[in-house]
Parts: structure tokens; C-alpha cells; sequence
């Protein structure tokens, strides 16, 4: 399905400014569909003049459908819809008394103009499906009522505000609760839902009568509140803005504000406003905070953990006489201090992801500075690991410490110097690494199924069965030694 500013871009003369109009009111699409009960489709003119393509489309959640089949990216010919017509031509809203059949079901549609800068841009059609419909209750009254508030609007060039937008990806809907507010800010009707929002908040009587701004400033505590700006602001029905108020410790109730003013002949006389209770997001919020905090403070422990346990092997090697059993005590401090390595790490990431390519930078920078005692050797980085899970990435900086260490006391003859490449490259779900040396190379009749070195042991086991990857060691193109690893990454 064609987005629309694809279809602003392939099929019409609109400019970015109309475009940011159009997205503007596209963001209030659900809204205005809900308290319409109607489908909604935008109708944006041919560049050539001969009809309108449907650029958008939104579905009611409080009624029936009235297009089953999704028409974004359709071309309208003039004169196939006289209203969208008419209101194109004319500039104001278009309706007919009585209805269309669609596919046997009844269907009273208006058109509506979007104005911008003095301009009709697009036309609404709002497409009521009339199959059941009975007498309105109150609370579907105030819904239609303010639809056409906001229809006119619309054609006025009044809304969508170009004023400050929601923040929230909770923003509330139309049924999270409704409250209507006249031009001073008192109540003359709230939905049950909106009613039970202030009940929540220690009402006990009605809300019709209150002003609202006044009434919160009673329930909620200062501090739970925003600055008296905002609050008369949102809650006195003048800014289209939202905000949120109540919350804290406990069991403190969070509430959403959302005030759209309505200004329908323009002058103003009150305002929707929208509430949604957002406690138990708020209680999840909190429980995700203290949760990640825990686990990167676990991290943290774990890493001063292994640090402790290095420096007492490092201790132990000093006082070793045997330099086979010095040297596998120094392979296990590297071993230990490649895990605290990814520990430190995720002790400072909010995800349980890394960024591998700072570990990998880290591990290489260790096998500069200590990696060889009988070589100079440089390690530099070609590829990206990308962002690897904190389950992948433990084993694997072993794995990349224990193929960089391998070549730079295996691959180099004492006194010489040499390069080590660590190169890493993803296919899609597959990571592919290499561990490439320009040293003298694998001994003659070398076998990998043979081979006994402890490092080549751990980091057969690691790949195979840890990262379930497959393991490759051969000769470089550089003369030296490849060490090849292809493991699976989400």
C-alpha cells in the first residue's frame, strides 16, 4: 500500500508544506474517525485534473465499516463522487440528505474541504455506515457534535494544530475517557469512562458543573502535577496540547491529558478533552527501570568479580617457579579478562546488546600491549560485528581473544614483527569473522581434527556448541594463518 507522501510526490502539485498539513491531520485520524463513528479517506487531486487518489484511509473502532477493502492508492474520476466534487469546487462541506448503497448497505457520506493558507488542499469523505443505527445516546451526541466542531474546522483551516504535538506513544483515545468543557473550562458532559478516570483521583460526586483545572488542582498534589501554566492551559480547553499528571510512589494514579480546543466558527467555545489512565504503564515503566538497573549493577559485580579472581592468578604466576605452569596461569588471566571485558560492557548498556565492535577494538588492544613476548605485533580491525546479544558476544570475545593470542605467540618468529587482521562481516543472519596473520604460517601436515592445543580445544568447543558456528583454520592469502568463523546471528 502506496504511503502518502508517495502519492502526494507521484500524483499531485501539493508542496512539503501541504504535505506536513496532511501528516498533521493524519495524526488525529483515529480520533476524528471514532467521534464520527464514519470511515474517513483523504482525496488528493490529480495533478492533471481528472479526479482525486485516495491518500488515506482510517476505519472507526465505535462502528461499523462502511469499506471493507482497503482503496489507498485508487483513482476517483471527477464526476464518479459529486460531493468530493463539490467540495472541491466549492470550498465548503458537502452532504446530502439521503444515503448511497454500497454493496447493499446504506451509507450517508459528507465531504469535507482541507483548507491551508487560504487554499483547499484535499477533500475528507466521511462515510457513515447506516445499518443498524437507533436513537443517539447522550454520549453519542457529544461524540458527533464534536466531530462536526472539528469538520468545520477542517474546512476553515483551523485543524490540525501547528501547535505542540503529543509526545506520548500513549496518547488517549476517544473511548480512554471524553470530557467536554465549555469556553470557561467547566464540565458540561463526560463519558463514563472519563468520569471513572476522576473517579480513580478521589472524586465522589458528579464532574458535569466542575470547572476542571480547578477540580485537579484539588485532587492531585502539586507535586504531582505540572506547572500551573500547562495545567490551566490543557485543562482549561485552550492549548491542543497534552500532559500528564498524578503518578509517583505507590499506588498513585497517572493520568494522560489531551486537550483539543474547538473553534469551530472562530471563536472559541470550549473544548474535547481526552483521558487515558496510563498507571499500570507507569507501574511496568517502573518495574523495567529497577529491573535493567539490577541487571547492569549484576554486570558490574560480575566484572569487578572476574577482575579479582585475574589478579589473583596473575599473583599466583609470579610465584611460580615453572614457566609451562606461569604461562597457563597468564592463558587464564587473558581467558577471564576477555569475559570481564564483555561484563563491563553490558554494565553500561540500558539493552542486554552490545556494540561488539568496541569489545573487539578492546581485546585487540590487550593483544598489543601483552600479546607476545617474543614479537612486535599489531592488530587492526576491518568490518563491523554490529550489535550482537550479550549471549553471543561472551563466548565470542573469548573465541576472538583466544584466535588473536594464538597468532600473535604462534605466528611470528622472536624478533620479528608482524600484522594480525581481525576482519568481521555480516550476511544478513549469518556473522562471519577472520583472524588473519602475515606470520610463517601453519607447520606442514597441520590438522584441525588432530590438533591439541588447549586455546584450539576451547575455541572448537565455544563455536560448535556455544555459538553454534563451524570453525575453518588454513593458510592466508598474506602466507601467514586464517582463522575463519561463521556463526548464525539474529
Amino acid at each position: 500500500m502506496p504511503t502518502l507522501s508517495a502519492i502526494v510526490r507521484r500524483h499531485t502539485d501539493l508542496d512539503d508544506a501541504d504535505l506536513a498539513w496532511l501528516q498533521l491531520l493524519q495524526a488525529d485520524w483515529q480520533v476524528i474517525a471514532d467521534l464520527s463513528f464514519a470511515d474517513l479517506v483523504m482525496w488528493l487531486p490529480d495533478r492533471d485534473g481528472g479526479g482525486f487518489w485516495a491518500g488515506g484511509q482510517m476505519r472507526p473502532t465505535t462502528g461499523p465499516t462502511a469499506y471493507v477493502d482497503d482503496i489507498v492508492g485508487t483513482f476517483l474520476p471527477v464526476g464518479r463522487r459529486t460531493l468530493v466534487d463539490a467540495a472541491w469546487e466549492l470550498g465548503r462541506i458537502a452532504r446530502e440528505g439521503d444515503p448511497e448503497w454500497w454493496d447493499e448497505v446504506p451509507v450517508r457520506v459528507e465531504a469535507i474541504p482541507v483548507r491551508r493558507a487560504g487554499r483547499v488542499i484535499a477533500v475528507i469523505s466521511r462515510n457513515t455506515n447506516l445499518l443498524g443505527v437507533r436513537t443517539p445516546s447522550l454520549l453519542e451526541i457529544n461524540y458527533l457534535q464534536a466531530a462536526s466542531d472539528l469538520t468545520a474546522m477542517i474546512a476553515a483551516g483551523a485543524f490540525p494544530s501547528p501547535a505542540q504535538r503529543s509526545d506520548h506513544a500513549d496518547s488517549p483515545r476517544v473511548g480512554d475517557g471524553f470530557v467536554r468543557v465549555d469556553a470557561d473550562g467547566r464540565v458540561t458532559f463526560a463519558s463514563p469512562n472519563g468520569l471513572s478516570v476522576f473517579r480513580k483521583l478521589g472524586l465522589t460526586g458528579d464532574l458535569t458543573g466542575h470547572l476542571l483545572a480547578d477540580l485537579t488542582r484539588e485532587l492531585v498534589p502539586s507535586k504531582r502535577r505540572p506547572d500551573e501554566e500547562t495545567l490551566s492551559a490543557v485543562l482549561g480547553g485552550r492549548a491542543h496540547r497534552d500532559t500528564e499528571l498524578g503518578g509517583g510512589p505507590g499506588d498513585g494514579v497517572s493520568l494522560i491529558v489531551r486537550a483539543i480546543p474547538l473553534r469551530p466558527r472562530g471563536e472559541h467555545i470550549g473544548a474535547m478533552i481526552l483521558l487515558r489512565d496510563v498507571t499500570d504503564l507507569r507501574r511496568r515503566d517502573r518495574e523495567l527501570i529497577t529491573k535493567d538497573a539490577t541487571i547492569r549493577e549484576i554486570h558490574h559485580r560480575v566484572k569487578n568479580n572476574l577482575q579479582t579472581v585475574a589478579a589473583l592468578l596473575r599473583l599466583q604466576a609470579r610465584r611460580i617457579d615453572s614457566p609451562e605452569a606461569a604461562s597457563a596461569l597468564e592463558e587464564a588471566v587473558r581467558r577471564v579478562g576477555s569475559i570481564a571485558v564483555v561484563h563491563e560492557t553490558l554494565s553500561q548498556a540500558v539493552e542486554e546488546t552490545v556494540a561488539f565492535d568496541d569489545i573487539a577494538d578492546r581485546l585487540a588492544q590487550l593483544v598489543t600491549d601483552v600479546g607476545s613476548t617474543t614479537a612486535q605485533v599489531r592488530v587492526r580491525r576491518e568490518g563491523s560485528f554490529g550489535t550482537l546479544d550479550s549471549e553471543i558476544a561472551t563466548p565470542l570475545a573469548m573465541v576472538v581473544m583466544e584466535l588473536m593470542q594464538n597468532a600473535a605467540e604462534h605466528g611470528f618468529d622472536a624478533g620479528g614483527s608482524g600484522e594480525i587482521v581481525l576482519r568481521a562481516e555480516r550476511h544478513g543472519a549469518i556473522l562471519d569473522v577472520a583472524v588473519e596473520d602475515d606470520g610463517r604460517g601453519l607447520p606442514d601436515g597441520f590438522d584441525l581434527d588432530q590438533a591439541t592445543s588447549l586455546g584450539l580445544s576451547i575455541v572448537r568447543t565455544l563455536v560448535e556448541s556455544e555459538l553454534g558456528g563451524h570453525l575453518t583454520l588454513g593458510r592466508a592469502a598474506a602466507g601467514g594463518t586464517r582463522a575463519g568463523i561463521s556463526l548464525p546471528v539474529e
